[in-house]
This record gives C-alpha cells, structure tokens and sequence, in this order.
C-alpha cells in the first residue's frame, strides 16, 4: 500500500452511533502472537487473466479436524492489492483456528472495474473450498474480511450470496461510492469529485469522463441487500480521514432493516486501520491491533463458522 498518494480530510463531521458499540481508548494489550505451529502456503495461483494469474497465500494450523476458512482482501484505494499485508493480524487468526488466506485482486492499473474485483475474490472462495481437503480445512465454513477497499469487496461477494460464505468482517470499507466524504471537507470533497480518481475508475472504467456521483446501482451493497445475507460484524473509527465513518453506519442500519445479523463497532479517536503509520502516525494505528478489538473478530468468527 505504500505506493498510494492518500487523500486526507483535514475535517470530519460526528456521525450518529446510536444503533453501534463504541469502543473508547481503553488502553487494552496490543494482541500478541504465540508461535503455533501453521502450514504456509505462498503464491498459490487460484486464477488465470490475460495479464497475470492471481495469488494467495495461506495458513493452516497444524493440528487434527478440519479448520473453519477466513479469507482476508486487503485495502489498497483499488490501486495495489499486496496480499502481503495484514501479516500478523492474518496469523493471529490462524492461532485462533482458522484457516487463514490473502489474496490479490485485479485494480484499476490493470483497467479492473468493480465487478472484476468482485469476482476474483469469489474466484478465490470457489477455488479454496474445491481445494480444502488437500489444504486441511473445512470449505463448506468461510467468513470474508476485508479493510477499506476489501472492505467494499467482501461486503458485495457476501451480499452476492457467494456460496459457503456464512460471516463478513467489513472494516471501514466503502460502501456508497456517491457519498464517501460527505462528513469532510470542502477540499476533501473536491479532490474526490474527479474523473481520473481511483474510485470513479473503479466504478466506470477508463475514458468515461464520468466520477463518483454518476452512481451505479448495481455498485452498492445497499441495493443487494436481503434478509438471507451472512451475518456481518462491521468496524469504523471516528476519526477516520479517508472512508468517512458515515458509509458503514449505512450499510449497518440497512441490514439491521432487514432483518440482517448486523454489530457495527466504533473505535472513539481511531483513524483508518494501517493508514496512520504510513502517512508516518504509527502510535494512531494501534487501537486497531489490541487483544479487545482483534478478540471481538475472532469471537465473531468462532460463533458463526464453527457451529
């Protein structure tokens, strides 16, 4: 993700959080990993375009029974998709037991639009669950998590009823492309309102002259939601200069309307995810690594993949 110009508001408007649990700066442990013993499987090739085959790594703990699978899509603004991130969260799930893989997705580098990358993580999903028995897990129990632009991601693949997917982990993901800095400022909201702009080429494609607010219907999870989607734990942080928090309280309110499984999570004074460190804030970053918030995921899973 280090290859990304972040766009940053310099202002964010509060947001209702009355229908979320907010999580106020607690001071609990930053989570930490035990060593367990894990099966790595690295560049495993799960789909083939005419510019390259897409990769995924995977853990599996060692042990005996076959595992429930997490299949985590990284951010990375639609441009980079390094399935190499989230290392040690990603190994921190797979100590909990799960079968853990990252995969990579097509971007708007490569001309991708959103249904591409849609359908490369339910490529991947198909793809692991015909290969589970050879991996050691159990491909009939897969949960989706995503951040940010995963976030977008895993949130349609699991609306889109991709099948075997029974929970969905949406951290601070996009969710109404038309509206993403509608709590920020004027100049955050400009810098968005372009054609060239990773986002609207991700909506559109390349050449349209079109942006953000030439909406999509088909490009918004809350137009494919229904009272059959997958149980869904969702995260934002209230100061959070890129998504604005405002786009998951959609998305949760919407599937609680339905009749939808929906906890949203508000991490008081927490910026977006890994993005704090890279734009030179590592400290910011941290709430989203402690035993409390890693623990409410993995409970999360645990309750909805292994029963």
């Amino acid at each position: 993700m280090s290859s990304i110009e972040f766009r940053v508001a310099k202002s964010i408007a509060p947001s209702d959080n009355s229908t979320s649990v907010v999580i106020p700066p607690t001071g609990s442990p930053q989570f930490s990993l035990k060593g367990l013993d894990l099966a790595r499987y690295v560049d495993v090739p799960f789909a083939e375009h005419s510019h390259r085959s897409l990769l995924l790594d995977l853990l599996v703990p060692v042990g005996p029974g076959p595992k429930p699978l997490v299949v985590y899509v990284t951010g990375g603004g639609f441009v980079d998709a390094d399935k190499g991130n989230a290392q040690h969260l990603r190994t921190c799930l797979a100590e909990s037991g799960f079968a853990v893989a990252s995969i990579q997705y097509r971007t708007v580098g490569e001309g991708a639009v959103y249904t591409d990358g849609i359908a490369d993580v339910q490529d991947a999903v198909a793809f692991l669950r015909a290969k589970a028995e050879d991996f050691g897990f159990d491909g009939a129990r897969v949960g989706l998590l995503g951040e940010s632009a995963g976030g977008y991601l895993v949130t349609m693949a699991g609306l889109e009823h991709t099948p075997g997917v029974q929970a969905v982990v949406n951290k601070f993901g996009i969710v109404d492309f038309g509206t993403i800095a509608e709590d920020y400022d004027a100049d955050m909201q400009a810098a968005l309102d372009g054609a060239d702009y990773p986002l609207a080429l991700y909506l559109h494609g390349k050449g349209t002259g079109k942006t953000v607010h030439d909406l999509v219907p088909d490009a918004s999870p809350l137009n494919h939601i229904t009272d059959e989607a997958p149980a869904f734990q969702i995260w934002h942080g209230t100061a959070d200069c890129i998504i604005s928090p405002s786009q998951t309280l959609r998305l949760h309110n919407a599937l609680r309307e339905a009749g939808v499984d929906s906890t949203r999570y508000v991490l008081d004074g927490a910026d977006h995810g890994d993005v704090s460190a890279l734009l030179g804030r590592p400290d910011e970053a941290l709430p989203w690594y402690t035993e409390q918030v890693v623990g409410l995921t993995v409970d999360f899973f645990r309750k909805h993949l292994e029963n």
